[in-house]
C-alpha cells in the first residue's frame, strides 16, 4: 500500500501524516472541521485582532519533541518568569528554566528541589527519548528512566512532602494537576515530574503567532511533499478509504469508524477506554492585562490559581467525584508576554480554564474570574472581551474530547501504562493497514506529535514486513 489517509488534522494526525509522506507514501487529511488544527488552532474569539489559542496554549513538551525541533516554521518564545503559583499572604511558587534561580527562590526547599529536579534535568533530553516512546518498550536510557520512574509512579503528595514550606508544594502540585487526577492517587506525580523536569531543560515557551504555527508548519511540509488536506469531510466508515489508515480518534469514535472489522477484543477495550475530568474554558480579552498582586505573576507565561496543596488536592478529588468545587484548579496563560503580536494595543489575550467533572453542564465563567480575582483584584473591570466553552461545547469543537476531557482519556496509572489497550502493539487496531494515532496512544495528551510519529512508523514498519 502507498497510499494513506488520516482521518483528523491534530497535531499526532499531522504528524503522522508527514512522517508517512517522508517515506514516499501518497497522504491525504481528511478533517471533518472547516480548519485544521485540532487542539492547535488560534483565533479571534473577542475583540478583533486579540489571537487566542483555542485549546493549547503553552508548549514545554512540545519544544522537546524531536519531531517538532526538525520543522521548519516554528519559532519558540518564552516569557520572563515560566510558570508561578500565587499563594494568599506569602509569596508565589515560581519555576524558571533555570534550576539555580528557581531553588534560590524557594528558601529553604531550593535544597530538596535540586536533590530532585537537578538530576533528572541533566539528562533529560535523552530521557525525554523513553517518555515518548510506547510504554511497553526497552528503554534506551534504563538508568535515567528508573531515576525518573522511581518517583512518578508515586501520588504527587508523597513527593511534596520532601519539602516543608507551601511555595514548593503549591508549585509540584499545580504542575501534577495537568493529570487531571487525585493528587493521593498512585501514579498522579508523572506528569508533574515530566512537566517541571521539562520545564527546566527547555522552558514553558509559546509558539510565536499562536499554536496555529505548529498545525500551519505541519502542513506545510506535508503539502511541500506531495500530500492532500481535505475540510469539510466527516468520516464515518472505513469505505473508500483504500489503503494505510491513520486514525486520529478517541478509542470509542475509532471503534464507530472501523465498525464490524475490528475484532471483538479490540472493540471492547475500545469501548471500555476512560476519559477523565473535564475542563470550561474561559477565553478574556483584558485591557492593561490581569493586575495580579504579585510582579512573578504579571511576567508570568503561565499562573496556576487553586491555592495551598491541599487546597489543590481538594479541588482535584472532587472533579473526579463528580463534584463541582467551590474554588476548581484554573490554569491561565498570558502567551502576549512573550508574543506581543498576539494583543492589539492595550488589550491583551488572557486564556484559561477551569477543571471540572466530566460533562459538568454549569457555567464556570464567574467562578473561573473568583479565583483570578482571588489573587488579582479589579481584573473584572479590565475584561472587554470574552468567550466561554462547556465540556459540551469543547466536545462539539472536537469530538475527541468526550465529556470535556481535552487530554483524551484518563491518566491512571493503569491506563498510562497500557493506553488505549494493553498490547505490545498500542496503535495497531487489530484490523490489517489500519491504524490509531491519536493522544488516546502512548505517550498520551500534550503538543509534541509523538503519538502521530510513533504509529505511523508502525504502519511502516508493517509494510515493510
Amino acid at each position: 500500500m502507498t497510499e494513506a489517509f488520516v482521518v483528523g488534522s491534530g497535531p499526532n494526525g499531522l504528524s503522522a501524516a508527514v512522517v508517512l509522506a517522508r517515506a514516499g507514501v501518497k497522504v491525504t487529511v481528511l478533517e471533518a472541521a472547516d480548519t485544521i488544527g485540532g487542539g492547535t488552532r488560534t483565533e479571534e474569539l473577542t475583540v478583533p485582532g486579540v489571537l487566542h489559542d483555542v485549546c493549547s496554549a503553552v508548549h514545554p513538551m512540545g519544544v522537546g519533541s524531536p519531531f517538532l525541533r526538525g520543522l521548519k516554521g516554528i519559532e519558540w518564545l518564552w516569557p520572563e518568569v515560566d510558570l508561578a503559583h500565587p499563594l494568599e499572604g506569602q509569596q508565589p511558587g515560581v519555576l524558571l528554566r533555570s534550576l539555580d534561580d528557581t531553588v534560590a527562590g524557594l528558601g529553604r526547599d531550593g535544597a530538596a528541589w535540586r536533590r530532585l529536579f537537578g538530576p533528572i534535568a541533566n539528562s533529560f533530553e535523552a530521557l525525554n527519548e523513553d517518555i515518548l516512546r510506547p510504554s511497553l518498550n526497552i528503554p534506551h536510557h534504563p538508568v535515567a528512566l528508573a531515576r525518573f520512574g522511581l518517583r512518578a509512579f508515586a501520588p504527587a503528595t508523597a513527593v511534596a512532602r520532601r519539602w516543608k514550606g507551601d511555595q514548593a508544594r503549591a508549585l509540584f502540585a499545580g504542575v501534577a494537576a495537568h493529570s487531571f487526577r487525585p493528587l493521593t492517587s498512585p501514579g498522579s506525580a508523572a506528569i508533574g515530574m515530566a512537566l517541571t523536569t521539562a520545564g527546566h531543560a527547555f522552558g514553558w515557551p509559546v509558539a510565536k503567532g499562536g499554536s496555529r504555527s505548529i498545525t500551519d508548519a505541519m502542513a506545510a511540509e506535508l503539502l511541500e511533499l506531495g500530500g492532500t488536506i481535505e475540510t469539510g469531510v466527516t468520516v464515518t466508515s472505513l469505505r473508500d478509504l483504500d489503503g494505510i489508515v491513520m486514525l486520529d480518534l478517541a478509542p470509542a469514535n475509532a471503534a464507530n469508524v472501523i465498525g464490524e472489522r475490528l475484532p471483538v477484543r479490540v472493540r471492547r477495550a475500545y469501548r471500555a477506554y476512560r476519559h477523565g475530568p473535564g475542563a470550561f474554558k474561559v477565553d478574556l480579552a483584558v485591557e492593561g492585562g490581569i493586575p495580579w498582586r504579585d510582579e512573578a505573576c504579571r511576567k508570568a507565561g503561565t499562573v496556576h490559581l487553586g491555592g495551598t496543596i491541599e487546597q489543590v488536592a481538594a479541588s482535584e478529588r472532587d472533579i473526579n467525584a463528580g463534584r463541582m468545587p467551590k474554588s476548581p484548579f484554573v490554569l491561565v496563560a498570558q502567551q502576549y508576554l512573550a508574543d506581543p503580536s498576539r494583543s492589539r494595543g492595550d488589550v491583551h489575550p488572557v486564556w484559561s480554564y477551569a477543571h471540572v467533572p466530566a460533562g459538568w453542564t454549569g457555567n464556570a465563567t464567574e467562578v473561573v474570574l473568583d479565583q483570578i480575582e482571588r489573587f488579582a483584584p479589579g481584573t473584572r473591570e479590565r475584561i472587554v472581551g470574552r468567550s466561554t466553552r462547556s465540556t459540551s461545547e469543547l466536545q462539539a469543537y472536537n469530538a475527541n474530547y468526550l465529556g470535556g476531557d481535552v487530554v483524551t482519556g484518563r491518566n491512571d496509572l493503569r491506563q498510562v501504562v497500557s493506553r488505549p489497550r494493553f498490547t505490545a502493539r498500542p496503535y495497531s487496531t487489530g484490523v490489517p493497514g489500519v491504524f490509531l494515532c491519536s493522544a488516546a496512544t502512548p505517550p498520551g495528551g500534550g503538543v509534541h506529535g509523538m503519538c502521530g510519529v510513533n504509529a505511523a512508523a508502525a504502519a511502516l514498519r508493517d509494510l515493510r514486513d
